[in-house]
């Protein structure tokens, strides 16, 4: 009997307006790990990005923590993916392909490969965001 030691994927994002580009997000990061952890921006993090959560944290996590994909949902706290990854004993993190081959990523990819840490860009779903949803509900609240 082989003992195959258990993959662990994270990935992170402040999951506002949860939505089915979300849900593709983590179904497909599922698939390629055992287990799922996924951090949620807390509010005051939010806000340091210059932007506004529209849900609360606390529903934000509940939601992300619901969804059948997830084996885990943490709070998080700072922007320092690589330090997560190594806490929670991830060997995967997950980003969304915007990042994908930006003077910034590729300096992390040296980093996360240095601890052992692959990074998988995942496409984002074509025509959604919560940026674009807020935009939305904006204009017809006018």
């Amino acid at each position: 009997m082989t003992d195959k030691k258990m993959t662990i994927g994270y990935t992170a994002g402040v999951y506002d307006l949860f939505h089915i580009g979300h849900l593709n997000l983590l179904k497909n990061a599922k698939g390629l790990c055992d287990k799922l952890i996924v951090g949620v921006t807390v509010d005051e993090l939010v806000t340091y990005k210059g932007k506004h959560a529209m849900i609360p944290f606390e529903d934000r996590i509940e939601i992300v923590r619901s969804c059948k994909y997830v084996d885990a949902a943490v709070p998080q706290y700072d922007m320092d993916k690589l330090s997560s990854c190594k806490k929670l004993g991830a060997s995967i993190l997950f980003v969304g392909d915007d990042w994908y081959g930006t003077d910034k990523w590729k300096e992390y990819e040296k980093n996360f490969e240095q601890e052992g840490i692959k990074i998988i860009y995942f496409p984002y779903t074509k025509g959604v965001s919560s940026t674009k949803i807020t935009e939305a509900l904006n204009h017809f609240q006018k």
